[in-house]
């Protein structure tokens, strides 16, 4: 018996919309996910959480990506959640938030969307360093992978979710 899960399966529909939603900002993830309920452990509803990211279109992870705030900053559709996430980017030195701040600022105008990675214990140099390696992407190939980043960043939070 997995607790999390059996609450997780009873709560109503709009509920658990609003629940995975938190964890991943795409409607139409969230509808599916919650529509194949009930679930009859982790492993399986994390399996459907896959299949549903396997269908999204290149719009939905938009959507997504448009939740998040800046790494760096505080905001986004869950903002507490994304604070956590990212404690140890606040305790960088001035000179990387300055660095980190400017390199978002010209990531957002190749790319058209905010920065995604999956920020949980790492530095603000390390998330840095990584920011600017990914510029180098070709448009395409960056949306894969901030898709990867975002995908990790929501089976995180909604592990948290499902813990009773």
């Amino acid at each position: 018996m997995n607790d999390g899960v059996d609450l997780f399966n009873a709560v109503s529909a709009e509920e658990a919309e609003r629940r995975l939603y938190s964890c991943f900002a795409s409607r139409a993830w969230a509808v599916s996910v919650a529509g194949g309920r009930p679930y009859r452990d982790l492993t399986s509803l994390l399996a459907s959480a896959e299949s549903a990211w396997t269908e999204l279109q290149a719009a939905d992870w938009l959507e997504a990506f448009a939740a998040h705030p800046r790494i760096g900053e505080s905001g986004g559709h869950s903002p507490g959640v994304s604070e956590r996430e990212q404690i140890q980017v606040k305790e960088a030195t001035g000179d990387t938030l300055a660095a980190l701040a400017a390199e978002n600022r010209l990531y957002e105008a190749r790319f058209g969307h905010v920065f995604l990675i999956s920020a949980s214990g790492r530095s603000a140099g390390e998330i840095l360093g990584e920011l600017r390696r990914r510029m180098l992407n070709d448009p395409a190939t960056e949306l894969e992978e901030a898709a990867a980043e975002q995908r990790k960043i929501a089976r995180l939070r909604l592990e948290q979710i499902l813990k009773p």
